[in-house]
């Protein structure tokens, strides 16, 4: 087995694109928008490793467009939640156990993701879902969310590196390791970049997670969950809930 220290040198800030008239990325995300508000989505619940659907249905609108109907989320209860826990917690010691440049890798090939493939589906899903202009998405569900995925991944790396001072005659060592149990993520609205980072954050550091967005942030934070699973998270690492937020 090869043993290594290996280097996730400080990124850069993920370019901001303009949407200005006439450029390639405000074709691409009128194209995205009228795909999205073409199809009638179904959100479902990620549970472990399956698309988790109830009878008990959601409806998403624009909030600006209220008479528009973008689709429907499978809203959960009480059971799904027990689920997403035991589904969790069956997955943390793997994952746990799984090298942290493995783990690393997932998030960077997320960032990837969004920032080439899926721009304009965060983008676009961020702005039908949560009424955000061109310029507001970018920033948010595209460039901040790419910087909080590099930026932790290097930060994290410099933590592992610290190491408390030993004395002479005696050799003093840390280990880092998750939290017992998991980590429930409840996140707001506003920002999807902050939806994104508070599960992702906690994951990177070998923790399982359930995650409960806001129900007014459904749209784009299925559109995330979609793209961790392209980038190769396993199954129970992060666990999405919908409930409504009165539950």
């Amino acid at each position: 087995m090869n043993i290594g220290t290996f280097s996730y040198p400080l990124p850069v800030n993920e370019p901001v694109l303009s949407y200005a008239p006439g450029t390639r990325e405000r074709e691409q995300l009128k194209i995205t928008l009228a795909a999205l508000k073409a199809e009638k989505a179904d959100v479902p619940m990620y549970i472990g490793g399956e698309e988790v659907y109830t009878k008990t249905k959601v409806s998403i609108h624009p909030p600006h467009e209220r008479n528009f109907v973008l689709g429907h989320f499978s809203m959960g209860d009480k059971k799904h939640v027990q689920q997403a826990i035991d589904a969790a917690l069956t997955a943390k010691d793997k994952w746990a156990a799984l090298s942290w440049e493995s783990r690393a890798g997932i998030f960077l090939k997320a960032a990837d993701l969004i920032a080439t493939k899926y721009r304009y589906h965060m983008n676009g899903t961020t702005m039908l879902g949560q009424s955000k202009n061109a310029y507001q998405a970018e920033i948010d569900s595209a460039c901040e969310l790419i910087d909080f995925l590099r930026f932790n991944v290097h930060f994290l790396s410099e933590i592992y590196k610290q190491q408390p001072i030993s004395s002479p005659g005696m050799h003093n060592r840390l280990e880092y390791r998750p939290l017992e149990g998991f980590v429930l993520a409840v996140t707001p609205f506003n920002f999807t970049a902050i939806g994104g980072n508070l599960p992702t954050s906690a994951a990177m550091c070998g923790n399982v997670v359930v995650w409960k967005p806001a129900n007014t942030q459904v749209y784009s934070a299925q559109m995330f969950m979609k793209i961790l699973k392209e980038a190769g998270l396993p199954d129970g690492v992060i666990n999405l809930i919908l409930l409504t937020d009165r539950s």
